[in-house]
This record gives C-alpha cells, structure tokens and sequence, in this order.
C-alpha cells in the first residue's frame, strides 16, 4: 500500500513544497492538524475552487485532523493575488450571508459528524479582538515590504497602477492565521492552491520568525501546494460559456455537472480521473486502454457522485443514458467501412462525405462550427477530429447531424 505522500505525489497532487522529507513525514506519520483557507466572497465554489478541498479529505481519510479557515475578516480585505483590479468591497453583511453557503460546500467534501470530523473555524473572531496598534506591533513588524513586493501575489496590481497599503494588508492576514492555528489547534501544514503560494509560504516564514525568537521548533510550520485544475491547453477548469461548473446543486443540477465532465475533451479524461476521483491508478490505466466514452461515463460518474453523493450521480447517469438511447440509433442506417482506413486515423470529415454522410466537406465543417454534430453522443468542436478504431464502440460509430439525421458506421 502506497504511503499518503506517494498517494498524492503519483496522481498528480503535489506542486510547491517548503520541505519535501519534512512534509513527506507529517503526511506519513502519526495524525497531525492540518489547514486550508476559503473566503466567503461568493455565495458558492466552483469545482476549481474547490479542488484543494478534494485533496484535503485524503488527508481527513488518512487519519489526520483537517481544519477550514473560512475567512471572515480576509474577505473584507481580499486578496490582490493575480488581480489587476483593486478587489470590490464587501460588507459584514454580504459575508455573513454567505457563511452557511461556504459551510454547505465543505461538507460536500469533508466528513462534518462521526470519527475525526472537519474543524471549521472563522478568522473574523480573532482579528476582530486586535487593535490596529496591537497588529503593527505584534505582527506587521515582522514583515519586509521589499519581499513582499517582489512576490507575484503584488506584481500584477503594481504593474497595472498601484498596490493599495489596504491590500498588501491581506497577505499579513493570511500568516497570521497560520501562526494562530499552531498555537491553538497545533496545526503544522497549510495546503492550498498553487497561486497562493505567497501568501501560504508568508505564513510559514512569519510562525517559524516567531518561533526562533521563542527558541522553539522552527520547523513546525510546513507549506503544501496543489496544481490550480486545468485542462490539456492550460485553461483553468470550472469554467464553461454559461458561466462557472458550481458544486451547489442550487447553483448547477447534478446532471449538467455531470454532462460537463462528460463533454470534456478526450485528452483530459485521464488527468481528471487521477486528480477528481478515487479510482486506482492501475484501473485508470486499464480505462485508458479501453473505449474513450467508457473511460468518460466512468469520469463523469465518479466525479459526481463525490461531490453530490451516489444518488444524484445515479441519476445523472440514467437520465444521460435515456437521452442518448432517445437518438434511436438502432433504427439509423448502417454503412460497412474498411477498418484498414481508420488504423492510422482519419479525419472525421473525409469520413462522413467517403460514407455519404455529408455532402461535401465544408458543410460537415460548418455544422461542426454550428454544434449541430455529435459522435457516440458526444457534441463535436473540432473540424479537424481525426477518428481511429478507438472512437468505435463494439466496431460501431453513431453519428447524429442536426435533430434527425442519424448513420451508424460499421468496421469491417
């Protein structure tokens, strides 16, 4: 059995480290506290957000004690990390109402009752104890402005006209958080996502600071980074042309986040099956061998039923088969074509006039860049889509144009 540390490191978990041996000990050893910060900025997380949280219940399954920060007073700040904009500002208000919603998320994610349940903690009930003249002096004066400068969390907003003072507050915050968790919960990691690296490793600098000037533990303090979720071009994941991919089912039904893993590109099945799901690497693999739309219903499925549960992803699953199966795809036409042809690829266009599918190329193009296309189910983007033997479901190719239109292509 694969140690955590292994776990996380073979599927793809693990991007940034303070210290790999020191980090590869906590995770391994004996269970340890653990933490990870959300500001309530929004009333929901889409699934980019929330991947973080994804690794975070590994390490609750594995033993140790995780806590959520939910950022209460941070959030009246905001982070400038990547901003070219002085975040808006928001009022208690808006963050209380978003408080129970942010709650809601992380038990999607993580266990809340039972063994070993999450900690959920609100930053606001302590630095709302502060005085501005206390934080200076206890805090702030541990801080190098030209560090702090030099990160990429104050680059951008520098660049494009100023970094506020308010601002470069936020980043001071955040590690104080961190020194407060050690004293009071003992937590020793901080996990988060790779463009919180600043701010994360910010904390760790300040608690190890103050733990030398204590004479103790310098090492106590530890800092983990995940991969922000992107897909095979670099884009971040989580984000469709109608708007974000929500955990909440208010915000987006189990079903259309269920079809939008499905509708991923195929290049991207794999990554996502390492990094979403629990699967076993060695099943991925043998997925992977097999029938690309196998290998995505299984993605699809595995994905929403971790973050709606087995129920909702049941039904995601029916309903998505009824509608394929709705095609009628039995009574569609059938056209042999030479297996030879597609051993080394062909282009889906030049297979669709060759079987009489299309009139010409151009029209297969324009109904592609028309959406009006869909193989085995699936809605085509790609004019250029080359078709081998692995896009045949049992030597079959379904092939639908517009709402009737329907052929069935048969190796032979």
């Amino acid at each position: 059995m694969k140690s955590l540390f292994e776990e996380l490191k073979s599927r793809g978990y693990i991007y940034q480290m303070t210290n790999e041996e020191k980090i590869k000990e906590i995770l391994d050893g004996e269970p340890r506290t653990i933490y990870m910060g959300i500001d309530p900025t929004a009333d929901s997380l889409h699934i980019g957000h929330c991947f973080p949280l994804i690794v975070l219940r590994k390490m609750q399954d594995y033993g140790h004690k995780v806590i959520v920060l939910i950022g209460g007073a941070t959030a009246m700040v905001g982070d400038p990390t990547g901003k070219t904009d002085m975040r808006k500002m928001v009022t208690q208000e808006f963050i209380n109402n978003n408080l129970n919603s942010v709650k809601k998320i992380i038990g999607q994610f993580l266990r809340t009752d039972g063994d070993n349940p999450v900690t959920i903690v609100n930053n606001y009930d302590w630095f709302s104890q502060f005085s501005y003249i206390e934080f200076m002096r206890e805090v702030a004066v541990h801080f190098n402005v030209n560090k702090m400068l030099a990160s990429d969390a104050c680059k951008t907003r520098l660049n494009e006209g100023g970094l506020t003072f308010f601002e470069m507050g936020y980043q001071l915050m955040q590690a104080y958080d961190f020194f407060y968790l050690n004293r009071n919960y003992g937590c020793v990691l901080q996990i988060g996502g790779s463009d919180q690296w600043a701010n994360i490793l910010a904390g760790a600098d300040y608690g190890r600071k103050i733990n030398n000037l204590e004479g103790k533990d310098e090492e106590a303090f530890q800092a983990l980074t995940v991969p922000l979720l992107t897909n095979s071009e670099g884009k971040k994941m989580g984000k469709t042309e109608k708007g974000a991919v929500w955990v909440l089912k208010e915000k987006m039904s189990p079903f259309e986040f269920y079809q939008y893993f499905y509708n991923i590109q195929d290049k991207d099945v794999e990554k996502m099956l390492k990094l979403l799901t629990n699967v076993p690497l060695e099943e991925i693999e043998e997925l992977m061998k097999g029938d690309i739309r196998v290998a995505k219903q299984r993605m699809a499925y595995e994905i929403t039923k971790f973050i709606h549960g087995q129920t909702d992803a049941d039904e995601a699953l029916k309903v998505s088969i009824e509608m394929f199966k709705q095609d009628n795809f039995e009574d569609a036409p059938a056209v042999d074509f030479e297996r030879e042809k597609v051993v080394n690829g062909i282009k889906f266009v030049d297979l669709m006039v060759e079987v009489d599918f299309f009139a010409s190329k151009s029209e297969a193009r324009r109904m592609i860049e028309q959406n009006a296309v869909s193989v085995n189910g699936e809605k085509i983007k790609d004019v250029d889509l080359v078709v081998t033997e692995k896009n045949f479901v049992n030597d079959e190719l379904l092939v639908k144009k517009g709402k009737k239109n329907f052929i069935k292509v048969v190796l032979k």
